[in-house]
């Protein structure tokens, strides 16, 4: 690639940021570091009807909560600045203005009524109304009216919007990254809306206008945007620029049925769809953060809906992520999301962690529960238990006998205590007393010497004493939790189920 790769992620502040921007960013992101290039972020906000207070914050915070912070945005070396579009409202006066010197676009000053009254007309015909050149010429136009009139109406604050010309007559072959050759026909396109009397600009103008001065080298977007690319590509043409390189990505499809990936589908099978929370007065919608998982998680999930590098590996770090990408290797079709592989991840990366950290992070559980722990004890705890857990809000489940004896007995397992496990267990009891070593693997070598010595099978006594200590025949290796639970607690459980059971 010849000029300096510079990709963006362009989002509008109008609420939490869906997990299908944040792959769209992770993508800008990956493009940008396999080519030494440069990822920034602009703040897309000429939209002022849309703009939720807030939302600005936590596209930047999501970001780098995943650990993919832009390197120029906001506040942030501002080397083409500003990064708010808001900000730039004064410059895209001038190219809507030059737009209509060369006859690229025109005056419409055409009613919300008058237009409404024209689609209706168009609805009773059975036809379709497409602002374009079929009627521009039998509208309310500076192509019609006089430049005087159109410099006094003006003048006089009439309402007015700036629209594109589209040519006629032509078929556009564009080309897409992704997708590959891609034709649009000029006669099917409408006039789109430019610029506004009230001085701002509509997305298209200034997306274009802040590509080019951005010096942005590659659109790397969601396939929504592939309509747009007709009018975006004659736009450049219109101003005598470079167009960008262009790709559209597939979109995340929903886990059951047809379509894009909702916050209802989330809300419907209780998996977020917002990498951090989001409240409002009508609630709050839980993010990946709150939900336990882990930030390398998400990413690498996020990397494999879509994209691949033609091997069966799954498991990526951010930098070999980076390393391995692109676009060459994005899927067309849109990917479906499957909330069991997500948290498959997500246990991977647990897995992965550092007991101790794991535990540091697990202590507050134990604290709200009313359990203050050595943390070396709880991360030997989480040591043993870490392989069945997906988020650290499973941990509890999984060791609560370990800070607490049963107050019940699984039904079905409790159906191994025969007529004879009393007795039995009083005899275990009589073993544990006398052990001076009580660590795991002598506690096993004395136990099972007992055993074999008095003839006495494995399971007779093995799983009433699971179930004595735990309440379930559940947990990992027995003796390791005979040493943990301590020499006088297991006594007083076992004692404790032999009067109950």
């Amino acid at each position: 690639m010849s000029k300096q790769v510079r990709v963006r992620f362009a989002p509008s502040p109008t609420g939490p940021l869906h997990i299908g921007g944040v792959r769209t960013a992770l993508f800008n992101y990956l493009f940008a570091k396999k080519h030494n290039g440069v990822f920034y972020l602009r703040i897309e906000d000429t939209d002022q009807t849309r703009f939720v207070p807030g939302a600005e914050a936590y596209i930047m915070e999501a970001l780098e909560w995943l650990g993919i912070a832009p390197e120029e945005t906001v506040g942030k070396n501002e080397k083409f600045g500003p990064y708010r579009q808001s900000e730039r409202k004064d410059l895209y006066q001038q190219y809507a203005d030059q737009l209509i010197n060369s006859g690229w676009a025109y005056y419409a000053f055409d009613t919300p009524e008058a237009l409404d009254a024209h689609r209706k007309q168009h609805e009773a015909e059975g036809k379709t109304f497409i602002y374009n050149h079929h009627n521009r010429e039998k509208l309310d136009t500076s192509l019609v009216i006089s430049a005087e009139e159109t410099a006094k109406r003006i003048a006089n604050g009439e309402h007015y919007v700036i629209r594109f010309k589209t040519p006629v007559d032509e078929t556009l072959h564009l080309k897409d990254i992704i997708r590959g050759d891609v034709k649009f026909e000029t006669n099917l396109l409408d006039d789109k809306v430019l610029f506004k009397s009230d001085g701002m600009p509509t997305y298209h103008l200034a997306n274009i206008v802040d590509d080019h001065l951005m010096e942005t080298s590659h659109v790397i977007r969601g396939e929504e945007w592939l309509p747009s690319m007709p009018l975006h590509v004659l736009l450049y043409r219109a101003f005598g620029w470079d167009a960008p390189e262009f790709a559209h990505l597939p979109l995340i499809l929903k886990p059951v049925g047809n379509g894009k990936l909702s916050k209802r589908d989330g809300d419907k099978m209780g998996f977020p769809v917002f990498p951090l929370e989001w409240k409002t007065e009508e609630g709050v919608s839980s993010g990946y953060r709150e939900k336990g998982f882990f930030p390398e998680a998400v990413v690498n999930f996020l990397a494999l809906l879509g994209w691949n590098d033609g091997t069966d590996k799954e498991i990526y770090s951010l930098e070999e992520l980076a390393a391995s990408f692109d676009l060459n290797r994005v899927h067309k079709a849109g990917a479906k999301f499957d909330p069991e592989k997500n948290k498959w991840f997500n246990h991977q990366y647990l897995v992965k962690q550092n007991d101790s950290d794991l535990a540091k992070t697990f202590s507050p559980i134990l604290v709200e529960k009313g359990f203050s722990t050595p943390l070396e004890v709880t991360t030997r705890i989480v040591s043993l238990i870490k392989e069945r857990a997906n988020f650290v809000s499973d941990f509890w489940e999984l060791t609560d006998f370990f800070f607490q004896a049963p107050t019940s007995y699984d039904e079905k397992a409790s159906k191994n205590w025969k007529e004879e496990t009393p007795a039995l267990m009083q005899e275990l009891i009589s073993v544990l007393e006398n052990i001076e070593d009580f660590t795991s693997a002598n506690i096993e070598t004395i136990v099972k010497d007992w055993l074999t010595k008095n003839e006495i099978g494995m399971g007779k006594v093995m799983q009433p004493f699971r179930l004595s200590l735990v309440g379930a025949l559940k947990g990992p290796h027995l003796f390791d939790i005979v040493e943990i639970v301590g020499k006088e607690e297991t006594i007083s459980r076992i004692q404790k189920a032999i009067s109950t059971l």
